[in-house]
């Protein structure tokens, strides 16, 4: 029996003894670290109630969200499902769940986690043919699904990619156009940092909002919508399916730099850049003290509701020396391992990506739960009629890329923000050497993984 402590930590959800059944070797292994799918087929109920973990705060929008189509998707299947939001310790008390062998059934996460979750061996592999309107997702949300091995293991339902936001009455202001290519976009950064778009006579105005902080590899996230379009890469796949570092090609070193200079020789980035993660730099941005932003949909209703949606624009990022790639994200339905119903979960995984649920997830002015569609037949205008939506629609189809599916890409993006953080940081670093030494970081990481190129 669960003691009364542990269930308030994860919501005290009632659950069937079916699913005290061993999660198996997935859920063991889950403790240990070393991962398996492998897992004992647990003795299946086709009515037993499915028990859903989503990443979100509890009792917020989110969470309502997913209760939402939890309830639509009760009614047009008869299957139950129950919803849990947690955002504190997610991944801790997930663990303490496999370490019970008594995991949820479905858990709702980030796309990137999909590597982690497949090496700890808490998720079963997907069978497309058992999921509905696998068929209609879109190419790149698919592949985000696969490991390394090219099987899948989540079902992406909702994506986001990074769009350019400028205050507009500051672009007025200084009277620059929307820019379309790198330098137009350093230009109307030291216009906004240096020509009073506020008008209150202060030095006060930077303009670019950086999340550079090495929390959670924040820099390297953000850094990323800036090393792509110039050509550059964190890791390079190679031929035979090995990953090599690619920090120190003149590629990257030639994205770093110039990215490094908006901090160092331009100085158009906000002050205290380097110690900020997304919170405090979405308040920079609201607050009227940086004119651009790079980011995804989801701030959107916030800044709608701070800044006045008349006083901001969305673009896409310009392209660098390479092209427009900009980091896309999103989340994933991952069916877990040891499932007492694994029809129910297979049903879930086919409604959430239907047509019906995609429009569904993107109804509402705030905390979508479905941010872009990834089924190719949906339309965002077909739900919101802001034109800003179409923007982040386009982007996300035509220019963007998620990150490698590989075992463990947390170490790679944690080491590569420590870098670039230090560089912003420390403008006397020299940017080649830094990079040379990332590399070699990033060489044992991928050796750790298996994945290390000879």
């Amino acid at each position: 029996m669960r003691s009364k402590k542990y269930k308030s930590e994860v919501g005290g959800m009632a659950k069937s003894s079916l699913k005290w059944v061993a999660v198996g070797l997935g859920a063991a292994l889950a403790v240990g670290g070393c991962g398996s799918t492998g897992a004992a087929k647990a003795e299946q109920d086709p009515k037993a109630t499915l028990e859903l973990w989503t990443r979100t705060t509890p009792g917020g929008d989110g969470e309502k969200g997913m209760k939402k189509l939890a309830a639509a998707f009760e009614q047009a299947t008869g299957q139950k499902i129950e919803v849990t939001a947690i955002f504190d310790d997610f991944e801790t008390k997930l663990s303490q769940r496999a370490a019970q062998k008594d995991l949820p059934d479905i858990v709702m996460n980030d796309s990137s986690q999909l590597g982690t979750m497949v090496t700890q061996g808490i998720v079963r592999e997907v069978d497309p043919a058992a999921v509905k309107h696998s068929d209609q997702l879109l190419e790149s949300a698919l592949a985000a699904a696969k490991s390394g091995d090219g099987k899948m293991y989540g079902v992406p339902y909702s994506a986001q990619a990074s769009a350019l936001l400028i205050r507009k009455d500051w672009r007025a202001k200084v009277g620059l156009p929307a820019p379309t290519d790198r330098e137009q976009f350093v230009a109307l950064a030291k216009a906004f940092t240096t020509k009073d778009p506020d008008g209150n006579g202060k030095n006060d105005t930077a303009g670019l909002a950086v999340p550079g902080s090495t929390k959670r590899g924040y820099a390297s996230w953000y850094f990323s919508n800036f090393l792509w379009g110039a050509g550059g890469d964190f890791i390079t796949k190679q031929a035979d399916g090995k990953y090599k570092p690619s920090m120190s090609t003149p590629e990257s070193v030639a994205a770093t730099k110039w990215f490094r200079d908006l901090a160092c020789t331009e100085k158009v980035v906000q002050p205290g850049a380097a110690t900020m993660d997304t919170p405090p730099t979405n308040e920079t941005f609201e607050a009227g003290k940086a004119g651009m932003y790079v980011v995804g949909p989801y701030l959107m209703p916030r800044f709608d509701g701070s800044l006045g949606k008349d006083k901001y624009e969305v673009v896409p990022l310009p392209k660098g020396a390479k092209d427009a790639t900009v980091l896309a994200e999103g989340g994933s339905a991952y069916l877990m391992a040891g499932s007492a119903n694994e029809a129910g979960q297979n049903a879930w995984a086919s409604y959430i990506i239907s047509p019906e649920a995609q429009k569904l997830g993107m109804e509402g002015e705030k905390a979508f739960n479905v941010q872009l569609p990834v089924n190719k037949t949906v339309d965002v205008t077909s739900v919101r009629k802001d034109p800003r939506w179409k923007v982040y629609a386009d982007v996300y189809r035509e220019h963007s890329r998620y990150a490698p599916s590989i075992p463990n890409w947390t170490p790679v993006r944690q080491a590569s923000a420590d870098t670039v953080n230090a560089l912003i940081a420390d403008c006397s670093l020299d940017v080649a050497a830094e990079l040379t030494k990332l590399d070699g970081k990033l060489a044992e990481s991928l050796k750790q993984q298996g994945i290390g190129a000879s």
